[in-house]
């Protein structure tokens, strides 16, 4: 795609939204279903996607950890909002590589250790370019990335989350 054919895709978005604010708010969703063993299953909207425990929490490496999908998540977000990025810009950029990596401490994810953190404690996003940009146009090409990547603005953010547990089931007797 070239940057007159993304403008000219994303200008009546974007005057939409200028003048219709509520238009531009949307709700994303994702549901899942509960498999067998520790395992669940989600819908990607092109798959089927089983997670289920990582080997260092006793799973046997079958299933996708969950962990790894949220950095893959980060790793496809940051890959098309670069690629929009720099060719909204006009930067060329042949082909390239985006990677993604996180510390985890599973002492905590376990129970072992309450001190211990659940969750990354460090997310690390590389890009390695093919592009005969200069250091000023990949450091703002970095920036743009930064700013318009929804998983990255997400993950730096910290939104607010709430979870809500209900039953389906009748009420038991006593």
């Amino acid at each position: 795609m070239d940057r007159d054919r993304l403008r000219a895709l994303q200008a009546p978005l974007k005057e939409r939204y200028k003048h219709e604010p509520d238009a531009a708010q949307i709700t994303l969703s994702a549901s899942g279903e509960l498999g067998d063993g520790v395992a669940c299953s989600v819908q990607t909207g092109r798959a089927i996607a089983e997670a289920g425990l990582h080997p260092a929490t006793g799973g046997d490496g079958t299933l996708l950890c969950s962990g790894d999908m949220l950095l893959e998540a980060l790793v496809a977000c940051a890959g098309v909002t670069l690629r929009a990025v720099s060719t909204s810009l006009g930067m060329t950029v042949t082909s390239g590589r985006v990677r993604a990596e996180g510390d985890l401490d599973f002492r905590g994810t376990l129970g072992v250790d309450r001190g211990a953190p659940v969750g990354f404690t460090a997310i690390r996003l590389w890009f390695e370019l093919d592009t005969d940009a200069d250091e000023d146009q990949l450091a703002t090409l970095q920036k743009l990335t930064e700013r318009y990547c929804v998983v990255y603005q997400t993950l730096a953010g910290g939104p607010a989350l709430s979870t809500s547990v209900r039953s389906h089931a009748a009420p038991r007797s006593g």
